[in-house]
């Protein structure tokens, strides 16, 4: 049986409670989870809103180092509007909006510095219905 979706990103954290206040009050994301797994690990799961992938703060991989992430895509239907409301939030962004041919880029930094890019796709996402380009 073929893979069907793309469960869980992980993405590694110093402190989850910062973090997990960071996707969910000001990226908006929902908390799914929290709870302890092991003695000291806590599991906290969250997602934006109607999403089939989450993500999962993790603390426990030593090779897996808080700010360690790169190229996670977040899709907005109108980036401007999206970064007005994050920027009023107190997020900064990481230089210009990036105009491609596949739509519009914009960095950030989470505050463990994992990157992040928001981006407003140039046509409707897969799950709309999209073979993919």
């Amino acid at each position: 049986m073929p893979i069907t979706s793309l469960s869980v990103i992980s993405v590694p954290v110093g402190d989850p409670d910062r973090a997990r206040d960071f996707y969910r009050d000001v990226l908006g994301f929902e908390l799914l989870a929290e709870q302890e797994f092991a003695p000291g690990q806590r599991w906290i799961q969250l997602a934006p809103r109607g999403a089939q992938t989450s993500i999962t703060l993790t603390t426990w991989f030593e090779d897996f180092r808080p700010g360690a992430l790169r190229g996670v895509i977040l899709d907005v239907d109108d980036l401007d509007a999206e970064m007005a409301r994050l920027r009023d939030a107190g997020l900064r962004f990481d230089g210009d909006v990036d105009d491609t041919p596949w739509g519009r880029f914009a960095a950030f930094r989470d505050p463990d510095g994992n990157r992040l890019s928001l981006h407003e796709p140039a046509w409707p996402a897969r799950g709309a219905g999209e073979a993919g380009r």
